[in-house]
This record gives C-alpha cells, sequence and structure tokens, in this order.
C-alpha cells in the first residue's frame, strides 16, 4: 500500500492556560492542571492526524541529541508512528511555549534551535519517497531540497505556507510554485481570500488552493473547473485552543482527497475534523479515527 510522506518540523511543546490577553504581570500564578508538555510541531501533527485517520506515513523530522529527543522517539512510538526516520542532526531538540485564554485564543513562542541550519539525510528521503504517492514537505529549511526532487519523481507536493502576505515571499516562494495542493492562512492577506486564490494559480499553478479563515470557515479554490468558494465554519464542540487547527484542516484535507479525488467533500469532512481538534488543549491532541468522524456527521445532519 502507496504511503504519504510527511517532511517536517517536531518540537516539545508546553501549553499554559491564562485568564484574558493582555497577561497582568503578577510574579507567581498557579494554573492547576492549565500546563501541559507534549510532542507537536507542523510535522508532528500532520503525521499523528493522518495515522490516527488511517493513512499509512513516512515520518521524516529532526530531533536533538537531548532527552527531549528521546521524548520524541518514544512518544512516536506510543503513537503508532515508526521512528526510522527520525533522525538526530541538532545538539539540542526544538521546543515551543503556547499560552491560550478562555476564549482559545493564542500566542506561541517558537524556539527553532538551529534547525534552519541543519540538512536532512538526502538519501533517507529518497528511501521514504519509494512507494509513496504524496509527498507533504512543511515549509521549514531542510525540506527544501527535496521539492525539485519529489517534483522530478513525479510525486504530488500538499504543502501549508501558514501565515503569509506576499506573492514573491523569499522563504515560501519555492513551496508555493512546487505544490499541487497548497494552504495558507487568511490573517496577513493583503487582499480578500477569493482574489488571493486566484492570483496564487495564475503566478504558480496549484491545482488546489485553500485557504483558512477562523472562525469563517475556509475558501476552496479548485483549479480544473475554475471553482472558488467558501466553506462555513462548524462548531461541534466548545473551543478550548485552535493551535493547530490548521494543520488538523491540512492534514485530514489530504486524507480525505487521497481516498476520494473529491475536493469538495474532502474540505467539508476536514472543517468537520478540525473543529473538534480544537476543544482540546495541545495542537497534536483532539483527533478523530475515520470512523469516529463519520459518526459525528451523523450527530451534525
Amino acid at each position: 500500500m502507496s504511503k504519504i510522506l510527511v517532511c517536517g518540523h517536531t518540537n516539545i511543546e508546553t501549553t499554559l492556560a491564562i485568564e484574558a490577553f493582555p497577561i497582568e504581570y503578577s510574579p507567581m500564578r498557579y494554573p492547576f492542571f492549565g500546563i501541559q508538555t507534549a510532542v507537536a510541531g507542523v510535522g508532528y501533527n500532520i503525521t499523528k492526524a493522518l495515522t490516527t485517520l488511517g493513512s499509512q506515513v513516512n515520518f521524516l523530522t529532526m530531533v536533538g541529541d537531548d532527552f527531549l529527543g528521546q521524548q520524541v522517539r518514544q512518544q512516536a512510538e506510543a503513537d503508532t508512528i515508526s521512528s526510522k526516520y527520525i533522525v538526530t542532526r541538532m545538539p539540542q531538540t526544538a521546543q515551543a511555549v503556547i499560552l491560550y485564554d478562555k476564549q482559545g485564543k493564542r500566542q506561541g513562542h517558537t524556539d527553532l534551535k538551529d534547525v534552519q541550519e541543519r540538512p536532512f539525510p538526502p538519501e533517507l528521503f529518497q528511501q521514504a519517497l519509494q512507494g509513496s504517492d504524496l509527498a507533504i514537505l512543511c515549509n521549514v529549511n531542510y525540506t527544501r531540497p527535496f521539492l525539485a526532487q519529489a517534483q522530478q519523481a513525479g510525486i504530488p507536493i500538499a504543502t501549508d505556507v501558514h501565515t503569509i502576505a506576499d506573492l514573491d515571499d523569499d522563504y515560501n516562494r519555492d513551496y508555493m510554485a512546487a505544490a499541487t495542493i497548497l494552504f495558507m492562512s487568511d490573517e496577513r492577506l493583503p487582499l480578500p481570500p477569493e482574489q488571493w486564490a486566484k492570483k496564487v494559480q495564475n503566478k504558480f499553478g496549484a491545482e488546489i488552493v485553500v485557504i483558512g479563515l477562523g472562525t469563517k470557515g475556509a475558501l476552496l479554490a479548485v483549479k480544473a473547473d475554475n471553482f472558488c468558494e467558501r466553506l462555513p465554519a462548524v462548531q461541534t464542540r466548545p473551543i478550548v485552543n485552535t493551535i493547530g487547527a490548521g494543520d488538523s484542516l491540512f492534514s485530514s484535507f489530504n486524507h480525505f482527497y487521497r481516498k476520494s479525488k473529491n475536493p469538495y467533500a474532502a474540505l467539508q469532512k476536514a472543517t468537520l475534523f478540525a473543529s473538534y481538534k480544537i476543544g482540546t488543549e495541545g495542537a497534536a491532541a483532539g483527533f478523530l479515527t475515520e470512523s469516529e468522524l463519520k459518526q459525528l456527521v451523523l450527530t451534525i445532519v
């Protein structure tokens, strides 16, 4: 059975519950059960969501030569994610601290360590690419050389450039140009999402563009039939923390689109999947299995 290749970032994530933003200064707080630590990061979030839904995944990432790196490997095995392509290439594992309030708003602080200067072993990428029919390449520097390799192998690329405001963005231009499936957020867009999606497709040719609109849902643009419309958000349970919402939308869309080749139905299911996911504290928590999502669909309908 073909697998999805996911190459992307992993970190140790600590979430902290606060009353509200902005934070009023206090020398000490005691948020009982309000601090949680887990393995997360965009690559890990996507891989765990895909695995929970039932996709077979080769996960490629880098960790540090420290006890946090060991924790990543142990958690991956617990989450039934193979550690075969989790490589130790840094002295320290990346970390993140996420603050979130009672309305679900969040603020992230990510310490990448020196991951942006470290290469991922190309021979391992080539090995993992064999037998894959989709390459999810997250926009962390060590995946950049693999964009051309996946294209040369004829493997479609899916990526998420997150918050973006310029079509000629130096950091993300390579990813946008290579993507068959391209996700992003509307948070910094200089134009209405519909106009932006069309400009993206005209410039880069992405077959599918999805723009996350937060509480307003998501916009789907399909090049083949010139479709460009919004899908409203659905609330399936109270929001706890919106961290990882975009990763869950992206991963579940790719899971369902890969199976059905129907982007419209895939985004509908992904919207429900992401809505349920944000009822938890952490970025790599709250994922439903495919059968659980089917049951959720019945309750919504």
